[in-house]
């Protein structure tokens, strides 16, 4: 209590300036000098000086000293030079601790906020700098600061240019000098007074602290005491480009992202959540339209893109699921691969973005987005994904649907949308050749190359497990709109009676006699789909066909000889069922907000007959079924696993014309059902020719299930595609199953 506060505070602050004057070792660490004790002498003096401040808000004399006399440009200018060697590093931990620690809001003076200004620039912009951990601890006290009053965000992010211009002052940078003379110029000329209590003064509509004192003063008025106590110093070459890209927090805080120490990138990035989700509209506004915010994290991410090789494995890259931002690197005991590590940085960094997308003000987050759908998706993904090169189109969809399956965010998972799927609302027609995305990517479905078909199917797998409406519509309901599928002019059937003439196993079509594949052998081969004669369907009260009977239809369509997991356990119907009911819960959850219809559009009996067309996806599906016997294993799976998924979707138009197999079709028209049909058929044609069918179709399924070795057989792809067969049709009958009625799962019933 004795001690005079502003004299050991001049004294400890003569200390440092004498150091410079007297020292003529130019190797001595900064932390073997008394430097570090002496900054800290005077941060514990301006704290305890402000605790006794009896009025609050009122700048005690050793902060009055501070500010006056520039002591924070002086180290700034010292931390520049490096002298000396780690005084970067105490400059940065000085500046740090004194605005935390002080409560006065001292970033609305221009003594402080132009060294801070420099010191940003100072920081960031070399990788692995030797001061990154105290470079993030200053940009974490700073965005603390915005966070508490956004009115500061416009101030730190200025443009120098113009804050001069505003403020009537002639703005410099720290000089390009040596240590001798000129240093002791600089150090003897704080001794002058200058203008006291410079401060910024903020806008009307963004004000600052209440407390913050002196709001009024401008340095306006005092243009020649500004001007003297520049005087000295050269002014710096006017940027261009407004100074933003080098001398901000933003830069600051990218550059300290891409450090290779995880702690301190992690720092930082947290450091940059809580800049973009500041609550002030305002401050959101001026960080999208006057900051390089969206441009400097769209282009980091958009580099690592480019560092990954050209090429990789769609397979390593399913692999790693579950990138997180906060844990970007994967297992290391999971198996390597080359570009294992860029490709985990960017997947990382893009569910950083997902995450900031989700956290930022809607401003803020709309204008990311767009930035990333524009930067990513469109400038570099899009080439690749049209390309002609084979691995260019895998390694890129592979890469789309691993981004996809970490979205979260639902703004940008809206652009991502449009991005693939265009924003068209009419129906397809079958003479429709559009150069769209969309429709190279439903074209490499059913690409010569297997493996794109296959990736292909994934990505659009992925995507019918987004919660956004648009997809399931553009993709699958604009085409089902008006049911055209359904044959006009007679009512909908309500009993047995009014479907004879057609076929039990395919009822939509009547005209199935006259299909080849019925003709040769079919009906005449002493084929049965079930050992007992078709049962009748039976209504309910709203004349729709039991859930028993669709479930039979399905059950029943492969015949006996073509069954092999009856001799098989825990290959069961029932398990089916099991899996189907949790994910038709999933699915009904994900589309409930959508209000979709709980029955299907009434039919008007005389509107005349217009031609249906499935669309573009479900044509391709369809013909991928249709030779389900003559594809690759891999490839069937991923065919059937797409179908699944769609017919879980709980709207009317989908569930009558994936899973009902009563309805009349159209004349031309095709469904899942009547596809299936035709694949049997063709089966039943097969079988004749291969000979000991059963025993070599059940060994191929053990080879599948792993109980046996694997050996090449003949018609191997034949057999495997029956097996894919089976399974599909039991998944198809557990998920009308589960789906009846089609707006809820109706559990009580038994097949």
């Amino acid at each position: 209590p004795s001690i005079d506060l502003l004299e050991a505070f001049v004294e400890h602050w003569k200390g440092i300036t004498h150091y410079y004057i007297e020292s003529t070792d130019e190797n001595t660490p900064a932390k073997r000098t008394d430097i570090p004790w002496r900054l800290k002498q005077m941060l514990d003096i301006l704290v305890y000086e402000e605790k006794q401040q009896g009025a609050a808000g009122e700048a005690g004399p050793c902060l009055e000293y501070l500010l006056q006399h520039k002591i924070l440009e002086t180290l700034c200018t010292l931390g520049k030079a490096e002298y000396p060697p780690g005084m970067r590093q105490q400059v940065f931990q000085f500046f740090s601790k004194v605005l935390a620690q002080v409560q006065h809001p001292l970033l609305h003076y221009l003594n402080v906020h132009r060294p801070v200004q420099k010191l940003l620039r100072l920081g960031g912009t070399v990788p692995g700098s030797l001061t990154e951990k105290e470079e993030v601890q200053f940009t974490t006290v700073l965005c603390s600061k915005i966070q508490q009053d956004p009115a500061l965000l416009t101030y730190i992010l200025e443009k120098q240019e113009r804050a001069g211009a505003q403020r009537g002052i002639q703005v410099v940078s720290s000089p390009t000098w040596c240590r001798g003379p000129d240093l002791q110029h600089i150090l003897h000329s704080q001794g002058k007074k200058t203008t006291s209590r410079e401060s910024i003064t903020l806008p009307k509509e963004a004000p600052s602290h209440k407390e913050a004192p002196d709001r009024e003063s401008r340095l306006d008025g005092e243009p020649g005491a500004a001007q003297a106590s520049n005087a000295q110093q050269p002014a710096e070459t006017e940027n261009p480009d407004g100074g933003i890209g080098e001398s901000n927090l933003i830069t600051s805080l990218i550059g300290l992202c891409k450090s290779k120490k995880s702690r301190v990138a992690l720092k930082a990035q947290e450091n940059l959540l809580l800049l973009v989700s500041v609550a002030s509209q305002a401050a959101a506004t001026y960080l999208v339209q006057s900051s390089p915010c969206c441009l400097a994290i769209t282009e980091h991410l958009c580099q690592l893109y480019q560092s990954m090789p050209a090429f990789l494995d769609p397979a390593d890259i399913a692999a790693l699921e579950g990138i997180s931002w906060r844990l970007p690197s994967a297992p290391s005991d999971e198996a390597s691969f080359p570009g294992k590590e860029a490709l985990a940085a960017f997947l990382g960094w893009f569910d950083y973005c997902d995450h900031l997308i989700m956290e930022a003000h809607t401003v803020v987050a709309d204008a990311l987005a767009k930035a990333v759908a524009e930067k990513l998706f469109v400038e570099t993904l899009q080439p690749q994904l049209l390309h002609v090169c084979e691995q260019s189109i895998l390694t890129s969809t592979a890469l789309l649907t691993a981004m996809l399956r970490q979205l979260r965010s639902p703004i940008l998972l809206r652009e991502a949308v449009t991005f693939l799927l265009g924003t068209e609302r009419q129906p397809e027609a079958p003479e429709d050749s559009p150069r769209t995305l969309c429709a190279h990517l439903i074209g490499h479905c059913d690409h010569l190359s297997d493996e794109i078909s296959i990736v292909s199917l994934r990505l659009f797998e992925e995507l019918l497990q987004k919660p956004h409406e648009w997809v399931i519509y553009s993709l699958i309901l604009r085409n089902l709109e008006g049911r055209l599928y359904v044959a006009r002019g007679s009512p909908e059937p309500e009993n047995y009676e009014d479907t004879l003439g057609v076929c039990f196993v395919c009822p939509g079509h009547r005209d199935l006699e006259e299909d080849p594949y019925f003709t040769d052998g079919f009906l005449d081969s002493g084929f049965q789909p079930s050992s007992k004669p078709p049962p009748v369907p039976a209504t309910n009260s709203d004349g729709k066909t039991a859930v028993t009977e669709i479930v039979n239809s399905f059950l029943c369509l492969v015949p006996e000889e073509a069954k092999t997991s009856a001799f098989l356990e825990e290959t069961g119907y029932d398990t089916y069922v099991h899996d189907a009911y949790g994910l038709f819960q999933e699915c009904s959850a994900r589309v409930a907000p959508w209000g979709w219809p709980l029955g299907p559009t009434p039919l008007d009996p005389h509107e005349p007959e217009r031609p249906f067309f499935e669309g573009h996806f479900f044509q391709v599906l369809f013909d991928r079924m249709s030779r389900i016997l003559d594809q690759p294993y891999s490839l069937n799976l991923q065919v059937t696993s797409v179908l699944s998924r769609l017919a879980l979707f709980p709207h009317p138009h989908i569930h009558e014309y994936l899973l009902d197999p009563y309805i009349n079709l159209a004349p031309g028209c095709r469904s899942l059902f009547s596809v299936l049909v035709r694949v049997i058929g063709d089966l039943m044609q097969r079988i004749q020719r291969v000979p000991q069918f059963p025993g070599k179709l059940l060994l191929v399924r053990k080879q599948l299930m792993g109980q046996v070795p694997g050996e090449q057989l003949d018609h191997q792809t034949l057999l495997q595609g029956v097996v894919v067969l089976e399974e599909f049709c039991k998944e198809l009958a557990a998920i009308a199953f589960v789906k009846f009625p089609p707006h809820g799962p109706h559990l009580n019933l038994s097949p």
